[in-house]
């Protein structure tokens, strides 16, 4: 006994492709479909007795019906584009975002400039602190060379003083 026919529908292009088969796996072959269209919600079963006798009167054969009269698909259809318009639609584009205002970063890096320069200033003011107490090092060492000579001349007299009186004295 041959299993009970049901029909089957599914959208293609400006038709519906119907079949009658015993399955969905069989409507699905009949179509050609590789992907399970009624998973994906793109194929269904019809119940609609007007729709089914054309099916039914062909069972297995892919059976084409037009959605919509010749006019409700121009209708649907897209306008058709003047010569030299582009092919693609022009997107409306937002007014871009206004350019960030540079105001924090030229005052940050006027800051490091001034506190570079500041420190350039106070390093120039060491630098001739450091020169004078040089030169001031330079002169108390050439005052302490002559003193240290008449010091160690006076010593030096007064060795030659003691030495000779010790020499007297012992005989």
């Amino acid at each position: 006994m041959p299993r009970k026919l049901k029909v089957f529908r599914t959208p293609a292009g400006f038709h519906d492709a119907y079949v009658a088969a015993p399955s969905r796996k069989a409507a699905l072959a009949a179509w050609g479909a590789t992907a399970d269209l009624f998973a994906r919600g793109a194929a269904e079963e019809v119940t609609d007795p007007a729709l089914m006798e054309a099916p039914l009167a062909a069972p297995g054969e892919v059976v084409k019906r037009s959605r919509g009269t010749a006019e409700e698909q121009l209708a649907a259809a897209p306008a058709p584009r003047r010569a030299g318009t582009p092919t693609v639609p022009k997107k409306t584009t937002a007014k871009p975002a206004p350019r960030p205002s540079r105001t924090a970063l030229d005052d940050a890096e006027a800051a490091l400039d001034a506190a570079a320069a500041a420190a350039e200033t106070e390093r120039k003011a060491l630098a001739q602190r450091r020169a004078a107490l040089e030169r001031e090092e330079k002169t108390v060492d050439r005052r302490w060379r002559a003193e240290r000579r008449a010091l160690e001349d006076a010593r030096d007299a007064a060795r030659e003083r003691y030495d000779a009186a010790l020499a007297k004295w012992r005989g």
